[in-house]
């Protein structure tokens, strides 16, 4: 059992994630090891084990953290928005994760490799995260789609799901990428993130 007060347990948390969020901006997740983020806290590696036994918990976590804030985004739209066209609500959900790069950027990683290199609890709780972004969408769609039948509704968030896997790629070609395209003759059009998400999105409620 972890000792320390609430306070300062979420606190050590916090701090490991952050170590983690800091290093995915410049390296690549097979790069990150525990060590890595173990030299990004202020205090022993050893004492990481509290609370992640693997780098796979840690993203995960991390994943946890930005499923909420996309989550409270997707909830504002809802709260503060009487009607919506759909066209703005296209604009408006595509801003939101647009918005949120190093969620793009998880998403288009293995899941698979995180979730089955994680405990029990803390692939639970990821899950209970995706649910909670789940049903935010749910309601969205429920307020602003309401002439869209149901079954359809649940067959646009399947649909858009599985596209947003493919976002990040898309918009962030390497140049080692971009430049095995021009050999092969592929020509590679630059796309914001926003644009490729609100034109999909469009299509897919209209």
């Amino acid at each position: 059992m972890i000792k320390g007060t609430p306070e300062r347990i979420a606190g050590r948390r916090e701090e490991i994630i952050n170590a983690c969020e800091k290093l995915y901006q410049t390296m690549r997740f097979k790069e990150i090891t525990l060590k890595e983020i173990g030299n990004m806290v202020p205090f022993s590696r050893p004492t990481i084990y509290n609370y992640f036994q693997t780098k796979e918990e840690i993203f995960l976590a991390l994943f946890c953290r930005e499923y909420e804030r996309w989550t409270v985004s997707l909830e504002a739209i809802y709260k503060e928005n009487e009607r919506l066209t759909k066209d703005e609500l296209a604009a408006k959900i595509a801003r939101s994760l647009a918005d949120r790069p190093q969620l793009l950027k998880l998403i288009a990683m293995n899941i698979y490799d995180m979730e089955e290199n994680s405990r029990m609890e803390q692939l639970t709780e990821f899950k209970r995260t995706y649910r909670r972004l789940i049903d935010a969408f749910g309601a969205i769609f429920d307020k602003f789609l309401v002439k869209m039948p149901q079954e359809e509704r649940k067959r646009l968030l399947y649909m858009f799901f599985s596209f947003v896997f493919g976002v990040y790629p898309i918009t962030n070609a390497t140049e080692k990428q971009r430049g095995a395209m021009r050999n092969a003759g592929i020509e590679f059009e630059e796309i914001s993130a926003y644009e490729l998400i609100y034109g999909f999105l469009l299509k897919l409620i209209e």
